[in-house]
């Protein structure tokens, strides 16, 4: 602030130091002294203020960090249920005492039932409007976007849900830094998906994959994330940060957390 105001000080002295003029040469010479003194105050500030940026975000993301969160398995109850799962993981880490049936039983769900023509899907489901198809695996089942899934962390902790899909996975990681885990999409092996389907839905085409899937992103470090898998019942199971992010992005950079 004492830099800023010396600037402001000295920049009137510039037009206005003199009342006689002396001679051109000694005019010029004082003036030029006066520049490369301002000059040199702006480069002292400018230091400052590039100095305390980068300690402010450093203070903001760690350089790795793993969040301890209780694993919870999908199966044998629920062969599609990958969101509420591990839904249910953040929640317990929040501290709700909820169980992976209870949320099963809360989300949303999109009943249009699965209608096919030789193998293909014609119609079913809007996943962003709830679960679609039969979690429980005993019919069809698909899977539920991040709306819906955001809609029940406002249910058992009010006005905390944290929606951050379509934000850089920067952001999801800094997010993550501060102590909240988070719910992201991806697919069964974390690579890019190649089960592409498309249906129709009240007029609408729906283009999703089918190899989608949802864990929970407890951590990070400079070459990996750390994810607990509800299917495959590893906890902080290492991932290449390049690998995820790139079926991450493909599944439309979905992320739901709390704060």
């Amino acid at each position: 602030m004492r830099n800023f105001l010396f600037i402001s000080l000295l920049i009137p002295l510039l037009g206005c130091g003199h009342s006689e003029p002396a001679s051109s040469f000694q005019k010029s010479d004082i003036a030029s002294k006066e520049l490369d003194a301002l000059i040199s105050v702006k480069a002292k500030v400018q230091q400052n203020v590039t100095a305390q940026s980068t300690k402010t975000l450093s203070a903001v993301k760690k350089e790795s960090v793993i969040i301890d969160v209780p694993l919870i398995r999908q199966n044998p109850e629920l062969k599609y249920g990958c969101e509420v799962t591990s839904l249910t993981m953040v929640l317990r880490h929040a501290g709700v005492q909820v169980g992976k049936m209870d949320l099963y039983n809360a989300v949303k769900k999109d009943n249009d039932p699965l209608i096919r023509s030789k193998g293909d899907i014609l119609k079913w489901g809007n996943p962003a409007e709830g679960f679609v198809g039969d979690m429980t695996g005993t019919s069809a089942g698909y899977a539920v976007f991040d709306k819906p899934i955001e809609e029940l962390v406002n249910k058992y902790l009010p006005g905390r849900a944290v929606n951050l899909s379509g934000q850089h996975f920067e952001t999801v990681l800094m997010h993550v830094s501060k102590g909240y885990p988070a719910v992201v999409w991806t697919t069964g092996d974390y690579r890019l998906p190649d089960r592409w389907e498309s249906w129709t839905h009240s007029g609408k085409t729906i283009k999703t994959p089918l190899d989608l899937h949802a864990v929970v992103l407890v951590g990070y470090d400079e070459q990996f994330v750390i994810l607990n898998d509800p299917l495959s019942g590893k906890k902080q199971v290492k991932v290449s940060k390049e690998r995820f992010i790139s079926s991450w992005k493909a599944l439309q950079s979905r992320a739901v957390s709390y704060q």
